[in-house]
């Protein structure tokens, strides 16, 4: 998108992975991701899946995309569920995703336990697939209190739409005294800036969507993203922007007051914050804190985007906010399981390559 200034270079976020002959993080690489972590509220874990381990991953979300009773995501844009232009759906609970999540549980282990108790549920597995004619999420902070971790089970390019953060914007004890006192103020502005021009952008790519060959309009779904009064926080839609039923962006959060904010701090927002797009390549895993803000971009490419997703609680989580943000898959619902439970289970075998070394 060229009406944002995104940088796509990721290198002060990320800490190659090195294992142990467990095959979790060594010691040493633990204190390099906690500190970004609590630095940067994300941490880029370079090559912490092997090839063939990001292959078995790829393939159970394979499964579950072709599975025409698959569980959609009522969550991020639900639109873009309904005509294919994403599909969000939950894992089940079954022993291949069980042992694959454990693995990236296992591995990750030394970070995890410092924010998260090993009672804490697991919110969701899910699949993150992007298609091309997919909206760009507005930026947002998805429900606190939750550790979310994203493994890339092949390389992503930036026209595919890896995750943009906004390093720097999580929400802690005393985080609001930071730059002068202004802190939650100036990210709120930041945010609102940067969500006029991803609904300027959406708008814009929607109406040569009409004409567009290569990812049609299906019937209806020009008014389904920019009319229509169902409830979808991520789409272009000119009606709940005028009604203001937008939480994430509407024509409310335009006040005068704001706008000239907006003006006078134009400035402090430039130098203060930075979008940094994630083009992970395969094998990668990010570990963020949820009330980090960031937005899954639209795919402009015409392959899809996919990613495996997952969420763990590192605090208490109502409920209500819980299925704001994650969609459990029914069998998780039905047999809960924490991060004891992932800890505990059989996981993949070591790569070959930490045994090689030991």
């Amino acid at each position: 998108m060229n009406e944002l200034k995104v940088s796509n270079d990721t290198s002060a976020f990320e800490v190659p992975a090195a294992l142990d002959k467990n095959g979790r993080l060594t010691g040493h690489c633990v204190r390099q991701a906690l500190t970004m972590l609590d630095t940067h509220g994300l941490v880029v874990l370079t090559d912490l899946l092997s090839n063939d381990e990001a292959n078995f991953g790829l393939e159970l979300m394979r499964q579950t995309i072709e599975d025409p009773d698959r569980n959609r995501g009522s969550f991020a844009s639900e639109t873009d569920n309904l005509y294919v232009r994403r599909d969000f759906c939950s894992l089940p609970s079954a022993p291949p995703v069980t042992r694959f999540a454990a693995t990236l549980c296992q591995r990750v282990e030394g970070v995890l336990v410092e924010y998260c108790g090993r009672s804490r549920p697991l919110l969701e597995v899910a699949t993150l697939t992007s298609y091309f004619g997919s909206s760009h999420q507005y930026i947002h902070r998805d429900p606190s209190g939750v550790i979310s971790l994203f493994a890339a089970v092949e390389d992503v390019s930036e026209q595919q739409g890896g995750t943009v953060f906004v390093p720097g914007t999580h929400m802690y004890g005393g985080a609001e005294n930071k730059h002068g006192g202004d802190a939650y103020e100036l990210m709120e502005l930041f945010r609102t800036r940067c969500n006029y021009h991803i609904f300027r952008h959406n708008l814009k790519k929607l109406w040569a969507m009409r004409k567009d060959k290569q990812a049609p309009l299906a019937p209806g779904e020009f008014v389904d993203r920019v009319f229509s009064t169902k409830w979808d926080q991520h789409q272009p839609n000119l009606l709940r922007f005028l009604l203001g039923k937008n939480s994430q962006f509407s024509l409310r959060m335009l006040g005068p007051r704001t706008l000239w904010k907006l003006y006078g701090r134009r400035t402090d927002l430039n130098n203060l914050f930075t979008l940094v797009q994630a083009a992970p390549r395969k094998g990668t895993v990010i570990l963020y804190r949820s009330d980090l803000l960031h937005a899954g971009p639209d795919n402009r490419s015409s392959h899809p985007r996919r990613f495996f997703g997952m969420s763990i609680a590192r605090d208490m989580v109502e409920p209500k906010f819980w299925h704001d943000g994650y969609s459990p898959h029914p069998t998780l619902a039905a047999n809960p399981m924490c991060l004891g439970d992932l800890l505990d289970s059989a996981p993949l075998p070591v790569p070959s390559k930490v045994l090689d070394h030991v």
